[in-house]
């Protein structure tokens, strides 16, 4: 039928009747909202001024006191991001695009001896500090300055109180190493964007063939990864924005070319500067895989650049072995020896790599001197997977080893001139944070590398730092350590009612903490460790006034089969028991454990100052509403059971245990309570509106719903969907969508970059709800990542939690 012009005004109209009227419900399911604002408390926080992050020198005379910008705007975050390779990178000025931190727009310079505080001249107007980065002595920090058009290389001149830009060329702080020092203090190497590179290719619309990819049966799994190549033009972007010249630059802005234009994974002084360790990407580039597994070339090169040594060329790591212990087959893991002049060191897996293969050896460690010539020599044999080497001196070293399965972990002293083993140091499982020994604390070695801080005098004698997790809460310590007679002395540890963080020690009397409570926002105090006396360095105001008051209590409370639990509770200021329940939001996410005793052990202090982000659930104390953050969630699987076997009953378990404590408490009403959660917290959420009726609604954010969509593995899960098909298909919330009639609020990042979490999750889990007649609401949020970074999204999604809250938590009928 042939339609006149009179159709389309009669059909507009028609239109316009059906949105206002009979199709209202419709229109409540498509909505194109501007930005909205939560109410004013939750504003009030999100814009609060965070404390400046502190930076100490070498020897610790110097302290930076570093501000962070707020968070962006939509305008800024909006500028073009492109995803390559695994990785996404700002075009306008080469840089790795991500969740907003470690970049600062303000500095200061805190004299620790006069206590005097310092500006820096010279800095640019327009400060977006990132990469800093303290040379041998502490007389100059180098940072590059994240300009709009590209990244500058600064220098920061501690004694003249000066900052200079020390080139014109702009940075490729994309992939790499963006800048390093010279082991002299005087030189900088950085990567350097060619300036004949031109302008960006551009794709040529008309195709000239099909794209390909082939498997002629080898096995090849490969998990879920986002942003990866798809296509030759996104190879020739690839070589585009990743490829970088080396120079090397003095403190006066000359520059010298170092090797030839490649793309960079890593580039290393040796400790005598002498060498420099390079490992290049080179050709086939996958399609499968992130820019980490494609070949690479390492070589050894003298401090001019000239080609020394080829070590290797790692082939093109697509079709390794399922499993978290899976490695690489051949040499892996180099790099230099930090207490000698100039030896490599690597690690080669004797298992294929393959963790699902029986074998006594898994890894053997290697080394070679320079001028590398002779051949590797093996230095230690492991029967666990290589993790890590501390280097210490000519007498000791520490190897690390581990095995993910079972999470063992073990620690063996040596001798790194020989191999020789002088002593076991730890035999104990990775989960077990009761008997965790901490983190090394490293000094001044023979050469500006980093080794083990050694007593004075005491052979042997070595100091860590650790969280301090105890029955009581985590207590952090520094710890003094005879590894030969296994003697603790314990110089430092925190001490109620405070969380004190050792920050800076360097075994000269003096230790550096950070002192907060629950009250007491986060200060850096100087600790006498003889005489016990303190000094304040800093005095930062509390950034958060409007929660003054707000009662925050570390809970612990049993799971049915015993398991102890902890959540930390926070409750309005004004709220006494005799107002009566309150209506509730748990905030979880759940971890893997394969011991019952390490799951039950307590996390956290009672004894924190609250820190706000996008992911915390805090803001809702400030509207009437009880608070649990961080509540336990473990899944445990011991002995041939894996965790995720019982992963439903388990968070059941979890949920419903914490719940009846709260009630019982007095402080929670049981038929008020929602649920919510990021990213593996939002998947399980879904799953507890799905299977339980312990929830008035559920709040999941950036989370992924099917497993097999996710065939390879996930989380913690290692299995395949085929080897735990039934496993995968119970742990889908998608699956059970028709069983989703409590209330769901999801938010997604159109531009989710973590692996598994595609937007397309969120939109087929809404679909599969609505479609079951669920109530829920989804909520896609332009140019964001997995991390929400603008301030608009931010508030946005504070906005669309609070009025689900209010509408089915609060006020529910």
């Amino acid at each position: 039928m042939k339609l006149t012009n009179n159709y389309y005004p009669m059909k507009r109209t028609l239109l316009s009747f059906l949105l206002m009227g009979g199709l209202s419900t419709y229109v409540y399911a498509q909505e194109n909202l501007t930005y909205q604002l939560p109410p004013k408390s939750i504003v009030d926080l999100v814009d609060a001024p965070g404390s400046p992050t502190v930076q100490f020198n070498k020897d610790g005379s110097l302290m930076l006191l570093l501000q962070a910008p707020g968070y962006a705007s939509i305008e800024q975050v909006a500028q073009p991001v492109i995803g390559l390779a695994g990785i996404r990178i700002n075009p306008a000025n080469n840089s790795t695009e991500g969740e907003l931190s470690g970049v600062y727009n303000g500095l200061t310079i805190k004299d620790l001896k006069t206590g005097k505080e310092n500006k820096l001249s010279g800095l640019p107007e327009k400060l977006r500090m990132t990469n800093i980065s303290w040379n041998a002595d502490g007389s100059f920090f180098a940072f590059t300055n994240n300009a709009l058009n590209g990244v500058e290389l600064w220098l920061a001149d501690v004694k003249n109180l000066k900052a200079t830009r020390l080139s014109d060329g702009y940075l490729n702080d994309a992939y790499g190493t963006t800048l390093q020092w010279h082991p002299d203090g005087k030189h900088i190497l950085a990567q350097f964007i060619l300036p004949e590179r031109g302008i960006k290719p551009v794709e040529n619309i008309v195709p000239t063939g099909p794209v390909v990819q082939q498997n002629l049966g080898v096995v090849t799994p490969s998990r879920t990864y986002q942003n990866l190549l798809k296509n030759t033009y996104d190879q020739s972007l690839m070589e585009y924005y990743l490829t970088s010249q080396l120079q090397s630059v003095d403190l006066s802005g000359n520059a010298v070319k170092i090797g030839s234009p490649a793309i960079y994974r890593k580039a290393a002084y040796s400790p005598d500067g002498q060498y420099l360790m390079t490992q290049t990407v080179e050709k086939p580039y996958s399609y499968l895989v992130p820019i980490y597994y494609f070949p690479f070339q390492t070589t050894v090169l003298d401090a001019t650049g000239k080609l020394v040594k080829q070590l290797y060329n790692a082939p093109l790591a697509e079709k390794l072995p399922t499993g978290f212990d899976a490695v690489a087959m051949g040499p892996r893991s180099y790099e230099w020896r930090s207490d000698a002049a100039a030896t490599v060191v690597w690690a080669e897996a004797q298992d294929k790599g393959d963790p699902n293969l029986k074998s006594e050896l898994r890894d053997v460690l290697y080394t070679l001197k320079a001028p590398f010539t002779a051949e590797p020599v093996k230095l230690f044999s492991m029967a666990l997977r290589y993790s890590d080497v501390v280097w210490g001196n000519q007498n000791y070293a520490l190897v690390k080893e581990q095995w993910r399965k079972d999470r063992k972990e073990k620690m063996t002293l040596i001798n790194p001139e020989t191999g020789k083993t002088v002593k076991e140091i730890a035999n104990r499982s990775s989960e077990d944070t009761y008997t965790d020994p901490g983190d090394f604390i490293f000094g001044k070695g023979p050469y500006a590398a980093k080794v083990l801080l050694f007593d004075k005098g005491a052979a042997g004698v070595v100091f860590t730092k650790g969280a301090g997790a105890s029955s009581l809460g985590d207590r952090p310590f520094i710890l003094k350590w005879n590894l030969l007679s296994n003697k603790q002395d314990t110089l430092f540890k925190s001490k109620s009612p405070y969380y004190e963080e050792p920050v800076f020690f360097n075994n000269t009397g003096k230790v550096y903490i950070s002192r907060e409570s629950t009250e007491e926002t986060p200060n850096i105090f100087a600790i006498n460790l003889k005489n016990k006396s303190e000094q304040a360095l800093t005095s930062f105001s509390d950034p958060y006034p409007s929660l003054k008051g707000v009662q925050k209590t570390l809970l612990s409370y049993p799971r049915k089969d015993g398991i102890k639990l902890s959540a930390t509770l926070y409750l309005p200021k004004d709220y006494k028991k005799e107002s009566g329940p309150l209506p509730v939001l748990i905030w979880a996410y759940p971890r893997e454990f394969k011991s019952l005793a390490a799951a039950g052990q307590v996390k956290g202090s009672p004894y924190r100052f609250t820190r706000l982000a996008f992911r915390s659930p805090v803001f809702w104390v400030t509207r009437g509403y009880a608070v649990l953050d961080q509540a336990d969630m473990p899944i445990v699987g011991e002995g041939k059971e894996e965790p995720n076997d019982t992963f439903l009953k388990q968070i059941e378990d979890n949920a419903t245990a914490l719940i009846n404590y709260v009630v019982d408490m007095g402080v929670a009403d049981r038929g008020r309570i929602g649920v919510g959660g990021h990213s593996y917290g939002a998947f399980m959420t879904a799953n507890l509106l799905a299977h339980t009726k312990l929830f008035a609604a559920g709040i999941a954010r950036s989370g992924a719903y099917n497993r097999t969509l996710t065939p390879f593995g996930f989380q913690g899960e290692a299995r395949t969907y085929w080897q735990a098909m039934d496993v995968y298909n119970k742990m889908s919330p998608f699956n059970y969508a028709d069983k989703i009639k409590t209330p769901l609020l999801m938010t997604h990042g159109i531009d989710d970059e973590n692996s598994g979490t595609f937007p397309i999750q969120s939109e087929r889990l809404y679909s599969a709800i609505k479609g079951h007649g669920g109530t829920v609401r989804l909520v896609l949020l332009p140019k964001e990542f997995h991390g929400y970074r603008s301030r608009e999204s931010i508030l946005h999604t504070f906005w669309e939690q609070d009025q689900w809250l209010e509408k089915y938590v609060k006020n529910k009928k």
